[in-house]
């Protein structure tokens, strides 16, 4: 399968960055998406609504379905779930992007922001998972895809930002457990994560300035390589932690230089990249 035309995604955190990136790419394929996310009225620190993401993936090729819901609260979320399959027939894929970042220490982490991050990252994204998986059930090649990082157990990842650390994990647990449980459903269930920081409201606003997104790739290749993934057979691709320009070079790129923000600054390197996986070419 090459092709994600007629699909259904449930994509969170969609309105923006890399969700909306991967929505859009589908979108040329002729997909249903459902922009699953808070942001219903424009935000003035933070571009796009899930009206106005809406409106790009329609013009993309694609059918949208702008779904307004916290992924906190277990309702919302189910409500969401159940317009979209109303809407589309069903839910072949699932995406789990949403997520909350506080690069702090732990004396200097407030609690309102630890329970933020674990709401939603981890809890977040084991609600949505647990919500679709009866309507993937039904799929001939169901993906549920996290943005989370690799298992490793680094002290070095942990200690600068512990509890984003650990909302991170909990997501990349999710991808663990429910990929050997859903084995014999057929479905697959994989985790996507970037070499480099991607130009996004949170490298912008949160962890870098203007400086850090001239040192980043665009959200597009997140969602060539969530494409790359989604599009695979689900029963024979499923439980992995890919990165993603080493699971696009496996796919046959070999130039990354579209990808860069400005090619003349050196790309920063994000956070949880296992240092047994180099670069392409490296």
């Amino acid at each position: 399968m090459s092709s994600l035309e007629g699909k259904t995604l449930f994509i969170t955190g969609a309105s923006r960055g890399i969700g909306l990136a991967i929505a859009l790419r589908a979108a040329r394929d002729g997909a249903n998406i459902a922009v699953a996310a808070k942001t219903s009225e424009p935000h003035p620190k933070l571009p796009g609504t899930i009206h106005t993401a809406a409106e790009e993936i329609e013009k993309a090729g694609g059918r949208a379905l702008a779904v307004q819901a916290d992924i906190r609260d277990e309702e919302q979320v189910a409500a969401a779930v159940e317009k979209t399959v109303e809407n589309f027939g069903g839910i072949d894929i699932c995406v789990n992007n949403a997520s909350a970042i506080s690069l702090t220490g732990t004396v200097a982490t407030g609690m309102k922001r630890y329970d933020l991050m674990q709401d939603v990252n981890m809890r977040g994204t084991f609600l949505v998972s647990k919500l679709c998986i009866p309507h993937l059930e039904n799929s001939n090649n169901a993906h549920i895809l996290m943005l989370s990082p690799p298992l490793t157990l680094r002290a070095d990842w942990f200690a600068p930002h512990l509890a984003y650390t650990i909302s991170k994990y909990g997501m990349s647990l999710c991808v663990l457990g429910l990929a050997e449980e859903l084995k014999p459903k057929g479905i697959a269930v994989n985790a996507l994560w970037p070499r480099t920081t991607i130009a996004t409201a949170a490298i912008s606003n949160i962890v870098g300035g203007e400086e850090m997104m001239k040192a980043s790739r665009t959200p597009a290749i997140m969602a060539d390589a969530a494409h790359a993934i989604v599009t695979s057979r689900a029963r024979e691709f499923t439980g992995n932690f890919c990165i993603d320009d080493t699971l696009l070079a496996e796919h046959g790129v070999t130039d990354f230089s579209p990808y860069r923000v400005d090619a003349d600054v050196p790309l920063q390197e994000d956070f949880f990249v296992p240092d047994d996986i180099p670069p392409p070419g490296a």
